[in-house]
């Protein structure tokens, strides 16, 4: 007869224990366990350990039955048999696996109640995130619980009456059988690449490899929806992806591939090489593309990387209101024309692409514009109070931008179009206090901060005209705490500066899943800007000295390139 206490509370475990320094690994005869799957040794594919469920037993209570359906959700994707069995014949015709997936961190708690014919269990748990339809892995935060009624059946034990849809899994479930992944598609002009992080399951029967390539080919997720496109064409079909003699990795294709398309051909091989390469699979190996058995197209590895120009990686700064250029050693010369001249008035500066370089900076009545030739002159392109508009933001097009927060909506002015700025609307925004917007050097994505301590992804999209869409929030700050700057660093993280009341901090911020990085700092910084592995600050100088530009070294420590009069480091794009 089993016993029903009230309100226990208890921490689930691992079912399996390692014998320490043997290899080898005791599993309750009970079950579930992990075996270590398929990927070893195959350079197209990730060792991972498979979840082998278990069918619920006559002898289990009410919690070791919810503890064994919660193995069967993580098993579900490679056996689907076993979890039906937990379940009522009433919940199983209601219930469904589709939706997105639930990630709770590993301590599950039990609170019981009911009697022995009826138990009401209550899991909790502390949620980590939501992987959505479309692989997107959504960071979250706070207590997650579901309520469970159990009900006995003849022989013994317990079947789940009522299951939500969807599945549950644990962080170390998606540990064990998920992969944080790069898809790169893309940006609207075809020359720079566009990163997607997703998070793809592993599977016995494929390798990681085709895995990513079959999900490259479904598009890019709803981050970048609209925004970025594919090189391959509707009807496209992975038939195979093997390892071929001499280090050769053999893909055959399928589908409406044109041959004499050289530009399509480039920009496929593109996403399939970075597809691959930068998630560690198939490096430093050929990569051969049959269509229909026929040789497509073939990749040498090489150093070539015109994918990823950045448009120029100069760094600059601004002294006295006037731009000058910096050296390896840290000062330099001002740059030719009136953006080099001395000047009040003039803030928030702004450099375009390296090849026909302007210089945008914020002024009382607007945002001006500059060329660096001897020539040029000052010119006001967005009219516009200091506090209507957010500072402004170059595009990889040669377009400039801002955020214009009197009528909520973004505003582009086109040098080469010499006409008046487009209006861009924002529908995701809308409401909403946008004190800052950076566009990422690829071109699609965009930051905005909200408020003063709320940051938000978004993406150019160009489905139905152009638009700033997409939003999702990236972080929020603890309450109290300013977003005092932020930059991108390169495609994948952001650089966010804040004032707390534990004093500053910088941190790096994956926006593919939300993961934070803090880098230590040693004097007040002022504003950040960074390209790759390049970061570089405006700092407090010693008493009597302005600011100084700092550089962040390897080993995290900062060196000073310029020690006093120097303000807003610059990198173009940044």
């Amino acid at each position: 007869m089993t016993r029903t206490r009230r309100l226990v509370v208890a921490v689930a475990v691992a079912a399996a224990v390692a014998c320490a320094g043997t290899g080898c690994t005791v599993i309750p005869v009970s079950g579930p366990y992990t075996v270590n799957d398929a990927g070893r040794g195959d350079p197209l594919s990730k060792p991972f350990q498979r979840m082998i469920a278990t069918p619920p037993q006559r002898g289990w209570t009410a919690r070791e039955t919810l503890e064994g359906l919660q193995a069967a959700m993580a098993a579900y994707a490679d056996d689907p048999t076993i979890l039906p069995q937990y379940l009522t014949p009433e919940a199983l015709a209601d219930w469904t696996p589709s939706g997105a997936v639930t990630v709770v961190d590993d301590g599950l708690q039990f609170e019981h109640d009911g009697t022995e014919e009826l138990q009401k269990v209550t899991v909790k748990a502390k949620q980590v995130a939501r992987i959505d339809e479309d692989d997107t892995y959504v960071p979250l935060a706070g207590n997650w619980e579901r309520p469970f009624e159990l009900v006995e059946v003849q022989g013994g034990g317990y079947r789940v009456r009522s299951l939500p849809d969807g599945l549950v899994l644990t962080r170390s479930d998606v540990e064990r059988a998920y992969r944080a992944t790069k898809l790169y598609y893309l940006n609207g002009t075809q020359d720079r690449p566009v990163v997607d992080s997703v998070r793809l399951r592993l599977k016995p029967t494929e390798t990681y490899a085709k895995i990513i390539l079959e999900r490259l080919l479904k598009g890019p997720s709803a981050a970048l929806q609209g925004a970025a496109t594919s090189s391959f064409p509707a009807g496209t079909k992975i038939e195979s992806v093997k390892s071929g003699e001499e280090e050769r990795v053999m893909i055959d294709l399928s589908g409406p591939l044109d041959r004499l398309d050289l530009g399509g051909e480039d920009a496929l091989m593109m996403q399939i090489r970075y597809s691959l390469n930068n998630n560690d699979v198939a490096k430093g190996r050929s990569i051969w593309v049959m269509v229909d058995g026929e040789q497509y197209s073939v990749y040498q590895p090489s150093s070539e990387q015109r994918w990823l120009d950045n448009s120029g990686n100069n760094a600059y700064y601004v002294s006295k209101g006037a731009v000058h250029y910096m050296t390896s050693e840290g000062p330099g010369g001002t740059v030719p024309g009136p953006a080099g001249e001395q000047r009040e008035g003039y803030s928030n500066f702004a450099m375009s692409k390296q090849n026909g370089l302007l210089v945008a900076a914020q002024t009382s009545t607007g945002i001006s514009v500059a060329g660096l030739m001897s020539e040029a002159q000052w010119q006001e392109v967005i009219q516009g109070g200091v506090n209507d508009l957010t500072p402004p933001s170059w595009h990889r097009d040669g377009s400039l931008w801002t955020f214009d927060r009197k009528n909520g909506v973004a505003l582009r002015y086109d040098p080469a179009g010499r006409r008046p700025p487009e209006r861009i609307d924002a529908p995701g925004l809308k409401g909403l206090d946008v004190t800052r917007l950076r566009i990422a050097r690829d071109g699609v994505r965009v930051v905005v901060t909200t408020g003063k301590n709320t940051v938000q992804i978004g993406a150019l999209t160009v489905t139905g005209g152009l638009k700033l869409g997409n939003f999702r929030l990236l972080t929020a700050t603890v309450v109290g705490d300013e977003i005092e700057d932020l930059a991108w660093r390169d495609d994948e993280h952001l650089l966010v500066l804040l004032k707390s009341k534990a004093g500053q901090i910088l941190n790096e911020i994956d926006i593919g899943d939300g993961e934070i990085t803090e880098i230590p700092l040693k004097d007040r910084l002022r504003s950040v800007v960074a390209l790759n592995e390049r970061v570089l600050a405006q700092a407090e100088a010693e008493k009597g000295k302005g600011s100084k530009i700092l550089e962040l070294n390897p080993d995290q420590s900062w060196t000073a390139k310029i020690d006093s009069d120097a303000e807003t480091p610059l990198f173009p794009l940044g």
